[in-house]
């Protein structure tokens, strides 16, 4: 089979990359490297480079192709915020064009990276994909936009899509700015730096960290799953969380505290609906996951 990995020299892209490569499918990359990184891509992958948002220059990219993995975006709350043309125009006009550039060239199917993002607040846990969303940043709102524009290719173009919502997505390679950052990334940064540890409030806020290979088998299960294909959404976390003072003790060092901002006390996801359509159980623990990251971090 032949895929194509758009966002493939990112984080979450090039691990799906190299999951393909490892079982012996054909990859091709369209990434326009405005976040992606060369030395992320493998020797030997064709790479188109071009932006998701020029739908005549992506188009060849589709040719030959049987799925899309869509994980290309700007990911970042703040841009969002400040440039919300800009960002619009890559999460949710790019995501459009690539649902019509699959339906153009036959693409079977697309598997796109959504996010937990969408939720915003909500008075109970875990969340679930049947809650009212309450996107709290142009950027969540335009990932659910692009959620809702694959049920859309799915219900009039003919391209098989499932989106998956991403819970705080941590590994080797983990991003070190933009709405993808985990408190993993600073802390390992900070220590790197030999400065504290900040905290933000008590510490006692929760995060549901996934570690990267989990989110790379679910992205291969929704490609290949029979059950799935008509704008289905699940959510992709590791149905567990863990305190920012946990994490901060994990990864070692002075700490110190710094004043509470705005955002979700805790997050954690229902896992359920991945594990009945896909067949999909996050693998890997948490105290491992940080353990591979950091050993990863070392030796950067």
């Amino acid at each position: 089979m032949h895929y194509l990995v758009t966002g493939g020299a990112g984080f979450i892209g090039s691990h799906i990359v190299e999951a393909l490569l490892a079982r012996g499918d054909g990859v091709r990359i369209l990434d326009d490297f405005s976040s992606g990184k060369q030395a992320n891509v493998p020797a030997g992958v064709e790479v188109i480079n071009s932006s998701i948002t020029d739908p005549v220059a992506i188009a060849p990219a589709f040719m030959g192709i049987q799925g899309v993995f869509h994980t290309a975006a700007l990911p970042r709350v703040q841009l969002s915020i400040d440039k919300p043309r800009e960002t619009n125009e890559v999460n949710i006009t790019g995501t459009l064009n690539i649902l019509l550039a699959a339906r153009d060239a036959g693409v079977k199917r697309v598997v796109y990276s959504a996010s937990s993002s969408a939720y915003g607040d909500q008075p109970t846990l875990p969340l679930h994909e049947e809650m009212k969303l309450n996107p709290k940043s142009p950027y969540g709102l335009q990932k659910y936009v692009g959620e809702e524009y694959c049920k859309m290719a799915s219900l009039f173009w003919g391209v098989e899509t499932v989106s998956l919502r991403y819970f705080n997505v941590y590994g080797p390679r983990l991003t070190f700015e933009g709405a993808y950052v985990t408190v993993i990334a600073v802390f390992l940064k900070q220590r790197a730096e030999g400065v504290p540890l900040t905290i933000t409030g008590d510490g006692t806020q929760t995060r549901d960290f996934t570690y990267i290979d989990d989110v790379v088998a679910a992205n291969l299960l929704a490609m290949d799953s029979a059950k799935v294909g008509q704008g289905e959404v699940m959510n992709i976390g590791a149905g567990s969380n863990h305190s920012v003072n946990e994490v901060a003790a994990l990864v070692g060092g002075l700490t110190t505290h710094i004043e509470p901002r705005v955002e979700p006390h805790d997050t954690l996801a229902d896992v359920r609906r991945a594990r009945e359509l896909l067949g999909w159980v996050p693998q890997v623990k948490f105290e491992e996951g940080l353990k591979r990251t950091m050993e990863w971090f070392e030796k950067m």
